[in-house]
């Protein structure tokens, strides 16, 4: 009797283990930043979160160490990952809306990218759904600048300058600011200063750091000028397998992860500018000529950009416009 009690109860306890494993959900994320990121640092907090509260467990693959920052989202719809980060920008050849917050002082403030983001979401909703996809939530990148090896106080200084930038709109902005502009993903920006490919950068205090500007640079000329955004997208076919109380669980760790990852950003633009000067770089603040030109270029990219826009699109810009 005692044999056949202790059959039973091991027999219960596999049971038991099994239901316990089948009940946990396993996912993986991939992103393109390192941990010492706070996009990275924020998407940790919220897998902690959605973990400690509900049986969806996140596996974060950051610094394009599973996938290639401009592959996340298609291997997101494809279902080799179900979830990713991405940066919006890269995917201006889809629609316009993508690259919109990118031109140069269209939203040139926190408060501003922040309406857009909210006026903009139901459209991005759309694209995505229409993708298979979901958005859990945006955060944006500080303020930009130019990163130069010697010294540029007027426009005429980035003639000729090879200007590395990371979306087909600044491209443009980049070539009308009289620089020869290269669009490279994050990860090829160091070895493409080392082959003479580029000698100067615009982009974000943040990458400065990620990539320790400072080795290849020697100045940074802050222009603020835009803020773009990157989201967190979930694959909709896995995430119709979640259970509602898991949903609900996962949306209310992104409504915080969204806020939060705002708050970071804000921080990290007051912050980061005293990294580079620590680290031997010369900060200034862009002259009024370079920001009176940018906002010429700006002016007519946004243009350019109603007249490819759908309608739809063209309907967001104006209500921005009208509540900024």
């Amino acid at each position: 009797m005692k044999t056949i009690l202790q059959t039973v109860l091991a027999v219960v306890g596999l049971a038991l283990g099994s239901g316990s494993a089948a009940a946990q959900t396993e996912w993986l994320m991939a992103s393109g930043y390192p941990e010492s990121n706070y996009f990275t640092q924020n998407i940790r907090t919220f897998i902690e979160e959605v973990g400690a509260n509900s049986d969806l467990q996140i596996e974060l693959a950051p610094n394009d160490t599973l996938i290639k920052l401009d592959a996340i989202k298609t291997a997101v719809q494809r279902g080799q990952v179900q979830m990713g980060e991405i940066r919006l920008g890269v995917y201006s050849n889809e629609d316009p809306m993508y690259e919109l917050e990118a031109l140069p002082f269209v939203a040139p403030t926190y408060a501003d990218a922040w309406l857009l983001k909210d006026l903009q979401r139901e459209y991005f909703d759309t694209l995505m759904t229409e993708a298979g996809l979901r958005v859990l939530f945006y955060a944006p990148w500080p303020g930009q600048g130019f990163y130069t090896r010697d010294e540029v106080t007027a426009v005429s200084g980035f003639s000729g300058k090879k200007l590395r930038i990371f979306s087909a709109p600044t491209q443009r902005m980049g070539e009308m600011m009289g620089f020869e502009a290269t669009i490279l993903p994050f990860a090829e920006v160091p070895q493409a200063f080392s082959t003479g490919l580029i000698d100067s950068l615009f982009t974000s205090p943040q990458t400065g750091i990620d990539i320790q500007a400072w080795d290849n640079t020697k100045y940074f000329m802050k222009v603020g000028a835009m803020y773009s955004k990157n989201a967190v997208i979930v694959s909709e076919s896995y995430w119709e397998e979640l259970s509602p109380e898991t949903q609900e669980v996962v949306l209310a760790a992104a409504k915080r992860a969204e806020l939060r990852g705002w708050e970071m950003s804000a921080k990290a633009d007051a912050e980061q500018t005293g990294v580079l000067a620590q680290n031997g770089m010369t900060v200034t603040e862009a002259s009024e000529e370079v920001v009176g030109r940018m906002t010429e270029v700006g002016d007519a990219l946004l243009e350019d950009w109603r007249g490819k826009a759908s309608p739809e699109a063209i309907a967001v810009l104006d209500r921005y416009l009208a509540l900024r």
